[in-house]
């Protein structure tokens, strides 16, 4: 890659037309990426084009433009280019560039997580089957994608009832001493207390990596074999248990709804647009069953049409994921010969990219477009309520403007342990879900329990990023309004810390409940003003109410999840050298990790894979501090 051209300068400042007239000279036939920029510098658009000359005269000409594309085209003060070698090298870079720059006039996938699946970890003789979400690092087999948290649990919820696969990790694995509870209630083997064996449960195992795969009825007729020879030995114990697991492998098919016959492996996009707004449906179908679907409402770019908002879409949402075997649009994408090559080279494999117009791919993608009008239908009645929210949010408060980014925090602990500070984001769509941040509050010298000085802190996290990555508030990351959970002087000290920020144009509002501490009774706090409340009946209480329980909600479930986890630990995790094998054998040896730190060194040298070095480090380790 190579950088062709930097931005222009002229005598006279050219802009529009003109402007983009007066690069063409400098241009060729080369496939590359072009940027629009307007007065003040900011990306107002990036483009691919398989031959930048070509592709900028097209702008130079003043006829033929959409409105949106002439209004851009006006906007535009200067431009960049970056040349490529090949034109799916210009694509990739055009949707990296989208995706870091966020320009107006281009459309952008904003909500783009990764997607959890489910993992058979195999790092131990028993395997451990359990969420999985990010790098896929550990050793096991993985399936997946599932279009949210929820599928994935619904599906491990019906997986343990069939195949008994134990969900605990190795250090709970390694500490039992007699079966927990899913063993009595039929969700586990008990591999961890010797109930089954070794060879038995790697059968459940292979019998789960089956059905996974696809082959459930290989599984379900094996299982009813099984059932039968037991049936005819006399065994109805065993035969009754079989017929549960056949009674929740059926229930598992059932969940999963929509099963298609001719499509193993496939994600099918549909688009639906009205009003200027977009929503994209995606089902996710692997080993022929239906892991779930997922709504998404990308940006326009100021009105663009199906064909780019689809092809945008595709770039940006399989950025940073593998695409299956087949993709099914509902629309065709400009591209598509591009896009599919591009994609199967992220791939390594050959990507199908296909709109199906009769038989089965032609029913799942009828079926995802009707979800997507659904969604969108129902997503613009929610917006338009919420847009008469945030209107009487500024009147209540005395906002210039309905505020177009909200932000709320609280903090949760427990008599200061595991403290947690937390923000949630709500907007004109809604809560922002993918804008939430969780804040593990670092402070030593706090006093337990101090809320000012907890709050102190994440605001002063919150705010230094901030400036540091948009010091001149060009991005959309900036609130209009900070809703505290507290009166006076939560108010206060946060007005203290956005001072020394220099940020204190941002209007705050401190929420706090009456004497009586009853919902319904809030009282208003703002700098300089009087406390106040509004009407019991109002919507804006009960907006603000909902805000307020939402940041309870996040902060809570963040404190509880912090605060299992180190539950969960053991002091062996500390130590440097000591892996979960290493653990596993220390457990065995001693029986718990309070006589390992007890323990003289040459009984830690005894255990078998503890060299006498890690003896050494591991006595240090507890010694040292204590």
């Amino acid at each position: 890659m190579s950088n062709a051209t930097d931005d222009k300068s002229a005598d006279a400042p050219l802009t529009g037309h003109a402007l983009i007239r007066s690069y063409l000279n400098t241009l060729d036939g080369s496939p590359g990426v072009y940027r629009m920029l307007d007065a003040e510098g900011r990306v107002l658009y990036v483009g691919k084009a398989r031959h930048l000359k070509k592709r900028v005269s097209n702008y130079a000409n003043p006829r033929g433009h959409t409105v949106r594309i002439a209004r851009m085209i006006h906007q535009t003060a200067s431009m960049m280019f970056l040349t490529t070698k090949t034109e799916t090298e210009a694509l990739l870079l055009e949707q990296n560039l989208i995706k870091q720059l966020k320009p107006y006039y281009n459309v952008l996938l904003r909500d783009d997580k990764s997607f959890p699946s489910i993992l058979l970890a195999k790092t131990h003789p028993f395997a451990q089957i359990k969420k999985h979400r990010g790098r896929k690092g550990e050793t096991g087999s993985y399936f997946g994608p599932f279009a949210s948290a929820g599928a994935v649990n619904r599906v491990l919820n019906q997986l343990q009832k069939v195949f008994l696969l134990r969900n605990c990790s190795d250090s709970v694995f390694s500490g039992r001493t007699r079966p927990c509870l899913l063993y009595q209630i039929k969700r586990c083997s008990g591999p961890c207390v010797g109930l089954i064996t070794e060879s038995d449960y790697a059968d459940l195992v292979r019998d789960a990596e089956q059905f996974l795969s696809g082959k459930s009825t290989k599984v379900q007729g094996e299982l009813a074999a099984q059932m039968q020879q037991a049936s005819d030995a006399l065994e109805f114990e065993r035969a009754a248990a079989l017929r549960d697991r056949i009674k929740a492998l059926t229930q598992v098919q059932q969940v999963q709804g929509i099963n298609p016959q001719t499509v193993a492996e496939a994600d099918v996009i549909a688009l639906h647009m009205d009003g200027g707004q977009a929503c994209v449906q995606v089902f996710f179908i692997r080993a022929n069953q239906n892991w779930g679907n997922k709504d998404f409402y990308p940006r326009t770019g100021a009105g663009a049409e199906e064909r780019e908002v689809l092809e945008a879409f595709l770039g940006q949402f399989y950025d940073n994921k593998l695409p299956p075997r087949q993709i099914l649009l509902s629309h065709p994408i400009e591209n598509d010969d591009l896009m599919q090559e591009a994609l199967s080279q992220k791939a390594g494999r050959k990507v199908e990219i296909i709109v199906p117009k009769r038989g089965e791919k032609a029913e799942l993608v009828e079926g995802a477009a009707r979800n997507a009008r659904e969604s969108l239908a129902r997503r613009m009645a929610e917006t338009a309520t919420q847009t008469k929210l945030l209107k009487g949010l500024a009147e209540a408060f005395d906002l210039d403007a309905p505020p177009k980014r909200i932000e709320v925090y609280d903090n949760s602990h427990i008599q200061g342990a595991h403290a947690v500070g937390a923000m949630v984001v709500a907007g004109p769509e809604g809560y922002i879900k993918s804008q939430y941040r969780k804040f593990n509050i670092k402070d030593t010298e706090l006093t337990p329990g101090d809320d000012f000085g907890m709050m102190k802190e994440v605001l002063g996290r919150r705010f230094k990023r901030l400036l540091k990555e948009d010091p001149e508030r060009k991005g959309d990351n900036w609130p209009d309004l900070l809703l505290i959970d507290g009166g006076a002087g939560q108010v206060s000290a946060v007005a203290e810390i956005m001072r020394e920020y220099g940020v204190d144009d941002i209007a705050m509002v401190g929420v706090a409940k009456g004497e009586d501490r009853d919902a319904g009774k809030e009282e208003f706090y703002r700098i300089g003003k009087r406390p106040f409340a509004l009407r019991h009946n109002d919507p804006v209480l009960y907006f603000v109410q909902r805000l307020r329980d939402e940041v309870h909600r996040f902060a809570i479930g963040t404190h509880r999840a912090k605060r299992a986890k180190a539950m969960g630990e053991t002091p062996l995790d500390g130590v440097p050298g000591v892996g979960a094998a290493r653990k596993r054998a220390l457990l065995a040896h001693f029986g718990s990790a309070k006589a390992v730190s007890r323990a003289g060194l040459e009984d830690l040298k005894k255990v078998e894979g503890i060299s006498h070095r890690l003896a050494e480090t591991l006595y240090d380790f507890f010694h040292d501090k204590g």
